[in-house]
């Protein structure tokens, strides 16, 4: 009975000692800040996890940091900076942690994009310290360029699409340009859901410019280089297609009237056609048919 006493009255004086420690401005509790709860980081780079804490104990602090999963990933434990176990093997060589319990992760991939947890507990301490940063990782975007079936359109032309490509790139949005200047919405003008497709539905003159294209994403952006967009007008190409199709005409003409096929031989026989007849000389009437008694005249007709 004695001994249950005593036990009570150590419970007491301990819990007296931490309201007055708190009355006086202790902390029993590991106080942590975190400068930047959003990193951006880019594939092959590195990222800084930044955190501070503060704590009344001398102690080193136990750090813990673990990845949001469908089940946490722990990257890695350690005591002070001494790392607690063994690595897992996608994280070897990739992790340093630091005294303040700061995590730099090396040679970044995209499946590291997460929410990052920390915990920081001491011994001596009441309360454990605890935060979250959350990390993207993005792919560089390159330089996009535009696609189009044809740089050159016929006026009133229906559905002429611009398409907006790029190799790399990752979480990417997409603006366009026209003559320099962002396209403003025109009922002409659709963009698909993701703005990467630019679809003109009915073509005009005024459309005859100078496109481009921007792609950007949390880690940069890039701008194709600009292509021309050639409108004809209607009237000019018929007077080009209504000239060269009456100058064929009279040339197709000129061919059949100079070439007329035999009747009497087949084609591709080796008649008259390998070896034309040769006129040295002609029939010449020099008289009339029929002479002034009558009689009709004879005439001599010489072939060779």
């Amino acid at each position: 009975m004695k001994n249950q006493w005593n036990i009570i009255r150590q419970s007491c004086n301990k819990a007296i000692t931490s309201l007055e420690y708190f009355g006086a401005g202790g902390v029993l509790a590991v106080n942590m800040t975190i400068p930047n709860t959003l990193i951006r980081g880019t594939v092959g780079g590195e990222a800084l996890l930044s955190v501070r804490y503060s704590s009344f104990s001398l102690d080193l602090p136990v750090i813990k940091w673990q990845l949001q999963r469908e089940k946490s990933v722990t990257l890695v434990q350690s005591i002070g900076t001494d790392i607690i176990g063994t690595l897992r093997p996608e994280y070897r060589d990739r992790i340093l942690v630091f005294e303040n319990g700061t995590l730099l992760l090396h040679n970044l991939r995209l499946s590291d994009d997460g929410i990052y947890d920390v915990e920081i507990s001491i011994t001596d301490d009441t309360f454990t310290g605890e935060g979250s940063i959350t990390l993207t990782v993005d792919e560089s975007i390159s330089r996009p360029y535009i696609d189009m079936e044809s740089s050159s359109v016929l006026e009133l032309s229906e559905n002429v699409v611009l398409n907006c490509s790029h190799d790399n790139g990752t979480r990417t949005t997409y603006r366009w340009f026209k003559g320099g200047k962002p396209l403003t919405n025109v009922t002409r003008f659709t963009l698909s859901p993701d703005q990467k497709l630019l679809t003109i539905s009915r073509v005009l003159m005024a459309d005859d410019d100078i496109y481009s294209c921007a792609v950007e994403n949390p880690v940069g952006n890039m701008t194709s280089l600009p292509i021309r967009l050639t409108v004809y007008r209607r009237s000019s190409l018929y007077i080009i297609l209504s000239t060269g199709g009456i100058f064929l005409l009279i040339t197709l003409v000129t061919v059949c009237a100079c070439w007329t096929p035999s009747k009497n031989n087949s084609i591709g026989s080796p008649s008259e056609y390998d070896h034309p007849p040769c006129y040295t000389s002609f029939p010449n009437y020099n008289g009339s048919l029929t002479q002034s008694n009558g009689s009709p005249a004879h005439s001599s007709h010489r072939y060779t």
